[in-house]
């Protein structure tokens, strides 16, 4: 059998190669605010179950610090002090103390894999599931800090500043317990981590700041939910310096941003490993 060229037979034009098909065009990545939303309704779901026991405990522990403070302190600014410290722990309480202990289960159970192979940026997964537990603090701070000021006398005319004490105070102490959780190397010592945090809200918050020694206040200066205490308790004053609440809320929501860059950097070094 003889070989022919394929270019002398008829219409043997050689035929072109075909060509590479080209790569598929990747879909767009995730952007933050609508993975935001989504981690933020899939974690608020999850915890729902939780709900009833969760604003029992924490809204119950901080009624009755308040009950046994009555018998310490009778009104005035040391009054103040432990009507928005009791306020403020019960974000405490969520925020810090249980978001740590979720974390620290996540890392634990191999649950940062299944985020790590979501589309969703880093920064998504810390602040939905820190949004999703600090909604849970609302009902109970506002019932604290109602009882508060009536076993205490105080004016309720500007308990609207909780609508940003608590979102302030609580992201900058769900910062804070996440990047305990990521980081601890065993659940066992998260959950530690983060009660030991929450002794930390209670002793430093609670307690009137006058009675404290020297070394103890620059401890409580170093605690990101002060200045959230400090600006709820300034507003019980007859006339409240506006300009030094601002300012104390401001420094507050700079400690929540700082808090909530190093939990994302935990979780990044937490997800790799």
């Amino acid at each position: 059998m003889s070989v022919v060229p394929a270019d002398v037979l008829p219409g043997g034009a050689l035929a072109p190669a075909q060509a590479a098909p080209e790569p598929a065009d990747l879909g767009p990545r995730a952007r933050l605010w609508p993975s935001l939303a989504a981690v933020y309704r899939a974690q608020l779901s999850r915890a729902r179950v939780a709900r009833i026991p969760l604003l029992f405990v924490a809204t119950f522990q901080s009624v009755g610090i308040m009950v046994l403070m009555r018998g310490v302190v009778a009104g005035g600014g040391e009054a103040q002090a432990v009507v928005a410290g009791s306020s403020v722990l019960v974000v405490a309480f969520v925020a810090l103390n249980l978001l740590a202990q979720y974390f620290g289960q996540l890392r634990a159970s191999g649950g940062l894999d299944h985020y790590a192979t979501l589309p969703v940026p880093p920064a998504a997964v810390v602040l939905g599931a820190a949004g999703a537990y600090a909604s849970f603090t609302v009902p109970g701070t506002v019932v604290t800090a109602v009882f508060g000021c009536a076993l205490f006398g105080l004016p309720l005319a500007h308990l609207w500043i909780l609508l940003a004490v608590i979102p302030l105070a609580g992201a900058a102490l769900a910062g804070l317990g996440a990047t305990l959780g990521l980081l601890a190397p065993r659940p066992e010592m998260a959950t530690l981590l983060g009660q030991l945090g929450m002794s930390a809200a209670l002793l430093l918050g609670v307690l009137p700041p006058e009675r404290m020694p020297e070394a103890v206040r620059l401890a409580r200066d170093l605690l990101p939910s002060t200045y959230g205490v400090e600006a709820f308790a300034r507003t019980f004053g007859p006339h409240p310096d506006w300009a030094r609440v601002l300012a104390d809320l401001a420094v507050c929501g700079g400690a929540g941003v700082i808090s909530l860059a190093v939990a994302t950097w935990a979780y990044r070094r937490a997800a790799v490993r």
